[in-house]
Order: structure tokens, then C-alpha cells, then sequence
């Protein structure tokens, strides 16, 4: 077998309502806004990636290979080196997060979009 990288770069997020959702996104969790295009009259593309991160995630109308119900992800992870400071600033933006959850030294807090799709932040401890 021949051994080639493969980068995970973009998932898709299932949502009712573009506009709500990239405020919540963009404005709400600080996620920057790569684009916002309509290519034609019934396709819409939002493309937002967190601050440090190389994966984006994708919000899009009219493209039928991604469609999924609204708020049907569940778990996608933030890794954050210290999920205390980031949790306070997302509880500060106005969004409900859940306690850190201390799993034998990874730690891990929930929260959830305006649509249900959930997300975690998790800290991992220091490699060596």
C-alpha cells in the first residue's frame, strides 16, 4: 500500500437558516468567515474556520451531496489548549456551556448551535 497525507479540511454543517447560523458562528464563537457566495440564484456556500485551525466547516443551500437534517451533528471537537478560558469566553458570548467534564485528565465541555448541532471543546493534556 502506498502512504499519502490526507488532511481533513472542511465538514459540513447541517442548519435551517444560513444567515442565523453564521451569526452565531462568526459573530457569537468567533469563527472567521471565509466566504459567502451564491455561484447561482439557488446555491449558497458559507465557509467559516475557527481562529488556528486548518478545518473549516461549511454551511450551504441548494447543494444536494451534503444534504443532512438541521442539527443532526453530533461531537465535533475544539481542542483548546485551555478549555477554562474558553469556556468563559463562550459562556460571555451568551451561549450555554455545560461544566468541564474531567475524563482522566482530557478535559471536555459541551455546548450546542441554535439549530442543536453539538460541539465539544476539549483540552488535552501536554505531550512530552
Amino acid at each position: 500500500m502506498v502512504a499519502f497525507d490526507m488532511k481533513l479540511e472542511l465538514v459540513p454543517v447541517p442548519v435551517s437558516d444560513i444567515d442565523r447560523a453564521k451569526a452565531f458562528y462568526a459573530d457569537t464563537i468567533g469563527f472567521h468567515v471565509d466566504h459567502d457566495v451564491r455561484p447561482v440564484e439557488a446555491i449558497r456556500v458559507v465557509q467559516l474556520t475557527p481562529p488556528g485551525s486548518a478545518c473549516s466547516i461549511v454551511l450551504g443551500e441548494g447543494l444536494p451531496g451534503i444534504e443532512m437534517a438541521s442539527g443532526s451533528l453530533r461531537g465535533l471537537h475544539l481542542v483548546v489548549p485551555d478549555i477554562e478560558v474558553a469556556r468563559e469566553a463562550i459562556l460571555g458570548r451568551g451561549v450555554a456551556v455545560s461544566e468541564v467534564d474531567d475524563q482522566g485528565g482530557i478535559l471536555f465541555a459541551y455546548f450546542s448551535d441554535p439549530d442543536g448541532n453539538t460541539w465539544v471543546l476539549q483540552q488535552v493534556p501536554q505531550r512530552p
